[in-house]
């Protein structure tokens, strides 16, 4: 049974599965059961042919500088709300004793041996986290070993006829335990794209057309009478009033129309625009879930933290 890990096999996981509330695995720290941080979940070991998780690969960090070792998945106990992992009963000196893992290692059937016995005591332990159930150690295989960590194999250990079903404690977990029941519900979501629905556009162009203007002019003409005086008196006219050559002027004058063309501004166009506001109403049918709790007997029930909501 080839294991090969996780991100090697799915190295697009995050975006692969589809589900956007799913909550990355390597996401998750991992702590003792009195809230010590033992260090961080790294990658994962899967079953190549079953597609199981069978171990996550534990980063111990400053816990115990530069180790890594692997946490049976049914050993973990998730937290999905404060993203943590508790491991019941462990300690930093047992996961001193634990075998290391590193990222070139093969890991063949003596070496899971080797991790199994180190946690098989464990799993054999009543568990001591709120929620949790705990393990028959009737039911598990006699190990040979007292301590984890002890380099002893299992006396009955068959390489070549070992199965997972048989560590039911370290491989197998309790789904109605650590999986959440996750109620959904429907909401209408509310946005506004904006969108194009029209344009106006503004030009101009020239037309020709014939004006016509009327302007009064003055015009100067000369008019000459000649009278007969009839005063029979004669004027009295001495010889020198006979001249040659005497002329008398009078300078005539007249108005001519000046007509030109000139540019004035006949008009102004301003462009604005104006936001008129109003509501869109829409109405659909939505869905939502409520837990339905069948209890038979008189079990425990525990109340909801959430207001006005009881169980």
């Amino acid at each position: 049974m080839a294991l090969v890990k996780f991100k090697e096999a799915y190295p697009d996981y995050r975006n692969s599965f589809g589900d956007s509330d799913a909550i990355p695995f390597d996401s998750f720290n991992v702590y003792s059961q009195n809230d010590e941080q033992i260090g961080s979940v790294k990658d994962a070991l899967i079953d190549e042919q079953e597609g199981r998780f069978r171990y996550l690969i534990v980063d111990t960090g400053f816990w115990v500088f530069g180790k890594k070792v692997l946490l049976p998945i049914g050993m973990a106990r998730f937290d999905y709300d404060a993203r943590r992992i508790y491991v019941d009963g462990l300690t930093k000196e047992q996961v001193e004793h634990l075998p290391a893992f590193t990222d070139d290692l093969k890991v063949d059937q003596d070496y899971e041996e080797s991790v199994r016995s180190g946690y098989r005591p464990l799993a054999a332990q009543p568990s001591t986290l709120p929620g949790t159930q705990s393990v028959d150690a009737s039911t598990q295989p006699l190990t040979g070993t007292s301590a984890i960590g002890a380099s002893a194999v299992d006396s009955t250990y068959d390489r070549d006829a070992y199965s997972y079903d048989r560590d039911h404690a370290l491989y197998n977990r309790n789904e109605i335990e650590d999986q959440p029941l996750r109620l959904y519900e429907e909401r209408l979501v509310a946005n506004k794209s904006r969108v194009k629905t029209g344009e106006v556009a503004i030009g101009k162009h020239v037309e020709t057309q014939t004006a016509r203007v009327s302007v009064p002019v003055e015009k100067e003409r000369v008019i000459i009478e000649r009278t007969t005086p009839t005063d029979a008196r004669a004027a009295v006219v001495g010889t020198h009033d006979f001249q040659d050559g005497e002329v008398a002027r009078m300078e005539v004058y007249e108005e001519t129309p000046d007509i030109r063309k000139e540019a004035v501004v006949r008009e102004e166009v301003q462009i604005r625009k104006e936001v008129d506001h109003e509501t869109v109403e829409a109405q659909e049918e939505i869905r939502r879930e409520e837990l339905d709790i069948d209890t038979q007997g008189r079990p425990i029930v525990e109340r909801s933290d959430r207001p006005g909501r009881s169980v």
